[in-house]
């Protein structure tokens, strides 16, 4: 597979006894306006509609106002510049990927510590010289060009790298001669959900139309199309390889197979709200240029080709197999009796998949921990590779004659490391390990617990402290979550949270329904009519970790991005005195209007939508704008977005924040931070730490909680 509560009467009734203490900031006057929407005969006001456009100067001016409000609370904080320096010091080490192979020539990224961007290096051989193959940090002055894409062709001679700027998730794609280090004269545009899939003299990938009256973050991305670039002509030149005008929501993406015979397309249709796909094939070494099914018809379930053998296919799928599975297909016995179980479902969900060596790779989960294991292509085990302790596994895989396999194991207290997995020997020794600068292993613990949710669900949690917390009910607590999109939360470690682990802070990660930390019945249980679910399963860990004398609310706080700032949005309406500190990153607000945006529609699969009766129904109960209510005592609440989101466009936190700043009944500051020049995620690692220590310097102040900023002696993990 690639590297693909309490009952609501009690919620009204802390809402009613909330003190109308007044707050204590002074915010921007933000412009209500008259807009009504009606749903299904029911009318919701929309007041800052407005500030949907991101591109009007009314709404840049609101920015800037609020910027200066936030920034001038947060100079208060005066550990803050100490926070920064630390954050510096524990981010700078070097950090690799595992080297990937095209030939005699491995190729792998490098930060040496602070650098704005990973730099591409190239070597003969694994004991060979390094050299820089590419460096982004040289592409624009404030290192805000960022990879986002990097595709060796199987010959080595040349290198397909996508180029997005600020943050969007727009990519510009060019070519570059690895032999001489330089680029091409060619130029693809207007690229979006693409890889680059290289076959002969040119790659595969997947664009949408040049987008018309200029950058609109908001406006709809439809019409997904396939085409085909021969390196040294015009894009203009480029062929069309696939569209569905009459389907225009649709992603078409496509991979083409190690010895490019075969070219792979898989269609979704998520807008529709069908979870699933249908994927096709076609024969690139004859001149028949139809895509033949696998499987034709979208619905709910998954396929994924891994790769072929011969003219048949190794395809993952959970149809039939909530845990997932691997099968055969045989173009000339297509029916789906026929398909040859290689790895039948397990009672533990398969999360990765790949070939490498003439082996098959695949790692389970067990309670969100990795087991991996080697197989022969028939689906015979021959090894299990031993692990360093409960942690997570990826990478796993290579070229089907790679000697070596190459992977990567992290957990919470376990920096990452890169394994080298030899195939004749069945033996996994350390490639590259990682020195952090003043962090020592034995300093911290790592423990799971499991909670029981509102309906009796036992919900796994992570707890990473200080070796020998005392369990006082008073120390300092960060809750972590995403719950949703068949996303696995695993164990894995971050430089930037021992600045918050040194201060003793107790860092809990949520794994609640709506991920895949139990396979695909877990994810259902928390979307569209059940999302609720990841609501309660977020609401009874926090009651357990006061339950259990880790913390009181007056020292707890909750972050989440995306999709996890939709859940602090949402759990913090439902339970607004449980929380001293709310951070919603880049979250998914407006869930009635969510669809309407970029490529919004596509979480119409986990989210449902408003167009919908019954779904809308669920939704207007539990999305984070609507159920804000006036007087009520909120937490100290940063709200963090980006000018240049245009995956969640930062309309809906603008938005959330007009009408979180309106209702705050509380002393508590409700504050937005916009950055600049940034996207979903930081677009450089300077970016990346500022917007950490302002995090976290918030998060650490409102709990009350003055860091001591010593220490950086250098320690192996």
């Amino acid at each position: 597979m690639r590297r693909l509560c309490l009952p609501a009467a009690c919620v009204v009734a802390a809402t009613a006894c909330a003190s109308p203490e007044p707050p204590t900031m002074t915010y921007p006057t933000t412009r209500r306006v008259d807009h009504v929407d009606t749903y299904h005969g029911v009318a919701v006001p929309d007041p800052y509609r407005w500030l949907e456009d991101d591109t009007s100067a009314e709404t840049a001016a609101w920015v800037e106002a609020q910027n200066r409000v936030t920034f001038a609370h947060l100079d208060t904080i005066p550990f803050r510049a100490g926070l920064t320096s630390r954050l510096e010091q524990l981010f700078n080490y070097p950090k690799f990927s595992a080297p990937e192979r095209r030939g005699t020539t491995w190729f792998f990224s490098k930060n040496d510590g602070l650098q704005n961007q990973a730099v591409i290096y190239m070597q003969q051989g694994l004991d060979g010289t390094p050299s820089v193959l590419l460096d982004p940090n040289t592409l624009s002055p404030d290192g805000t060009t960022k990879l986002s894409v990097f595709s060796v062709s199987t010959d080595g001679r040349l290198a397909v790298y996508g180029l997005s700027q600020g943050g969007s998730d727009w990519m510009e794609y060019r070519v570059l001669d690895v032999a001489t280090k330089q680029p091409r004269e060619d130029v693809v545009q207007w690229v979006k959900v693409s890889g680059a899939a290289w076959a002969g003299n040119g790659f595969f990938y997947s664009r949408y139309p040049a987008p018309t009256g200029g950058r609109d973050l908001s406006a709809k991305n439809v019409n997904h199309e396939v085409y085909f670039h021969t390196v040294g002509t015009p894009q203009s030149a480029d062929r069309k390889v696939f569209s569905d005008p009459a389907s225009p929501e649709r992603f078409h993406t496509v991979d083409v197979t190690e010895d490019e015979r075969f070219l792979i397309l898989t269609v979704s249709d998520r807008g529709k709200g069908k979870k699933g796909n249908a994927v096709f094939y076609r024969d690139l070494a004859t001149k028949d240029t139809t895509f033949h099914p696998i499987v034709e018809e979208i619905g709910d379930d998954t396929f994924t080709v891994i790769d072929n053998i011969g003219t048949s296919f190794l395809v993952y799928t959970d149809r039939g197999a909530p845990n997932g599975r691997v099968f055969q297909f045989d173009p000339k016995t297509p029916a789906e009796s026929a398909w040859k179980d290689v790895l039948p479902q397990r009672a533990e969900p398969l999360d990765g998949v790949s070939t490498g060596g003439g082996k098959l790779f695949a790692s389970y989960l067990k309670d969100v921990t990795s087991r991996s294991y080697v197989f022969d292509l028939s689906g015979r085990q021959e090894h299990e590779l031993p692990l360093p302790g409960p942690g997570t596994v990826a990478g796993l895989g290579g070229r089907r004659d790679d000697a070596q396999i190459f992977y990567t194991y992290t957990s919470f207290n376990y920096p990452p490391t890169i394994f080298r997995y030899d195939v004749a020997t069945k033996t996994s020794t350390p490639f590259r390990e990682v020195t952090i600068p003043g962090f020592r292993a034995d300093d911290y613990e790592v423990t799971q617990v499991f909670v029981t949710s509102r309906d009796g669900t036992k919900v796994p949690m992570f707890l990473t402290h200080k070796r020998g917390l005392q369990k006082t009910g008073q120390n300092p607590t960060l809750m972590y979550g995403y719950g949703g999109f068949n996303v696995n939360t695993p164990p894995a470690f971050s430089a930037l949270r021992i600045a918050l682990l040194e201060q003793g802070v107790v860092y809990a990660s949520v794994n609640m329904r709506g991920g895949a930390e139990y396979g695909e019945a877990w994810h259902e249980a928390g979307t569209k009519l059940r999302k609720q679910n990841v609501f309660d399963d977020f609401i009874a860990a926090a009651e357990w970790l006061i339950a259990n004398k880790y913390t009181s609310s007056p020292k707890l706080a909750m972050l989440g991005g995306s999709n996890g700032g939709l859940l602090v949005g949402a759990v913090m309406n439902q339970r607004p005195e449980l929380f001293a500190v709310a951070i919603p990153q880049v979250g998914v607000m407006d869930m009635l209007r969510f669809h309407t945006f970029t490529i919004g529609w596509n979480w119409i699969a986990d989210y449902g939508s408003s167009d919908d009766a019954e779904q809308f129904k669920a939704l207007y109960a539990y999305s984070p704008l609507h159920n804000l209510k006036p007087g009520t005592r909120y937490p100290a609440t940063l709200v963090t977005t980006a000018d240049h989101d245009d995956r969640v466009v930062p309309a809906h936190s603008f938005k959330y924040a007009a009408t979180l700043q309106a209702a705050q009944g509380g002393p508590a500051p409700v504050l937005v931070r916009v950055d600049t020049k940034s996207g979903h995620g930081a677009s450089n690692t300077k970016k990346q730490i500022e917007s950490t220590a302002d995090i976290y310097a918030f998060v650490l102040h409102h709990l009350g909680v003055r860091p001591t900023l010593t220490g950086t002696a250098t320690a192996k993990p």
